[in-house]
């Protein structure tokens, strides 16, 4: 009989590279390396020679990165999402194409389950399982670090390297990092290790290092930069004249932030599994949009449908973040951000220094911003009576004046 086939979400750090020899000797199965490149540059290099050379059968290392931008971050970044105010969901947006991808493979191979090497503290379990479960609910999950057996045998890293040493697993058994990182095209996260520590500065000048993405605040140029991107229907499709695709978009701005030193996050989130957890993170690229985005809606869409999609961003941000992308609420929301994006177009200005990003100029050729009816001198429109405010201001003051009169008889 054939053997079983199992595709793993395979980095080729230590974890998953374990995961995969263990995964084939436990499991007597054919293992299938599957790694998405998302944006992780360098990282990437040598990863097929790696994963063979540990016992991969097969290496899928699919450039996803046109996709990632154009069909998650951007329909993402339409919607406004923000998650407890200040996360742009460089992670959660990245699991649910990852685990997209790895059920395609696991039936264009015939396999009958996926593995990945999320621990079983972290949300990431949720992500991938949550978003594989939505696209094919009969392919099982294999989570090596919620089994007691796998638990049992590596208790800690020196189990882990002293196991790779004996199964001749090319990985490189250095001293743990002081954090655990995670890149693709939208951001860098940094947590565990001496950020669990919430009193840790990771902005004082002798942690400079471990930003990768872009230079601290205070040494960035001195002089800000003008920049201007125009969109069409929500997307960013031009900037400083240049037509451009989202996944380049996403690049160039990357390199604009890093440049200013914008995108730096510090800060205690809840996690979908119940803890609080601490993380840092770096979104150079994505701030300038979120900034630029918003602004352009502020004289294209009309209060009312922006008052609409504001009050579900708490929603939305919540079912990337908890790993819902796939959920039909999400596939429902995003229709109605779409239809909110109609008018979302024309060019926004802005200024890059040190660490912000600053308005500095809006334009739209379907702006529902009217200076004649706004001007404080004479409108020559006429549109708006000054005179119509005293009713206006009368009748949304009934309910306030009849329930101070009630408040003060009971007194």
């Amino acid at each position: 009989m054939a053997k079983e086939k199992i595709v793993l979400a395979y980095s080729g750090g230590l974890d998953t590279s374990i995961i995969l020899k263990w995964l084939k000797e436990t499991y007597d199965a054919e293992i299938i390396a599957f790694t998405a490149d998302i944006g992780q540059k360098e990282e990437l290099d040598g990863l097929e020679a790696k994963a063979l050379a540990t016992g991969a059968s097969k290496v899928y290392i699919d450039d996803l990165r046109e996709e990632f931008a154009k069909d998650f971050i951007y329909p993402m970044f339409q919607s406004g999402a923000l998650y407890e105010g200040q996360y742009l969901l460089g992670t959660s947006i990245a699991r649910p194409l990852i685990a997209k991808r790895m059920v395609e493979i696991a039936r264009a191979e015939g396999a009958t389950a996926i593995a990945h090497g999320a621990t079983g503290k972290g949300n990431d379990q949720v992500r991938f399982e949550l978003n594989a479960a939505a696209l094919a609910p009969e392919i099982k999950v294999i989570a090596p670090w919620r089994l007691p057996e796998f638990r049992e045998t590596f208790p800690g890293r020196a189990e882990m390297i002293a196991y790779a040493e004996s199964h001749g697993i090319p990985v490189t058994a250095s001293a743990a990092k002081p954090y655990s990182t995670d890149r693709n095209l939208l951001h860098i996260s940094y947590e565990s290790g001496v950020l669990e520590d919430p009193w840790f500065d990771a902005s004082a000048p002798e942690n400079k290092d471990m930003f990768l993405l872009s230079v601290d605040p205070e040494d960035a140029p001195n002089e800000a930069e003008y920049i201007e991107i125009e969109f069409a229907e929500g997307n960013a499709v031009a900037l400083n004249g240049e037509q451009l695709e989202p996944l380049r978009m996403m690049e160039k701005l990357n390199e604009l932030g890093g440049k200013h030193g914008i995108g730096r996050v510090d800060m205690v989130e809840n996690r979908f599994v119940g803890m609080k957890s601490r993380g840092v993170y770096e979104t150079p690229g994505g701030t300038i949009l979120f900034t630029a985005h918003r602004k352009m809606e502020s004289i294209t869409m009309d209060r009312e449908v922006m008052s609409l999609r504001d009050s579900l961003i708490t929603r939305y941000s919540s079912l990337v973040y908890n790993g819902f992308w796939f959920a039909p609420e999400r596939l429902a929301l995003q229709a109605l951000v779409t239809e909110s994006q109609k008018n979302v177009s024309g060019t926004v200005r802005l200024k890059l220094y040190k660490g912000n990003v600053i308005g500095a100029g809006v334009k739209s050729p379907v702006s529902l911003y009217n200076p004649d009816i706004a001007t404080m001198e004479a409108d020559p429109t006429q549109a708006y009576d000054q005179g119509d405010a005293a009713g206006f201001i009368r009748l949304n003051a009934l309910r306030l004046k009849v329930s101070a009169g009630v408040n003060q008889q009971n007194k």
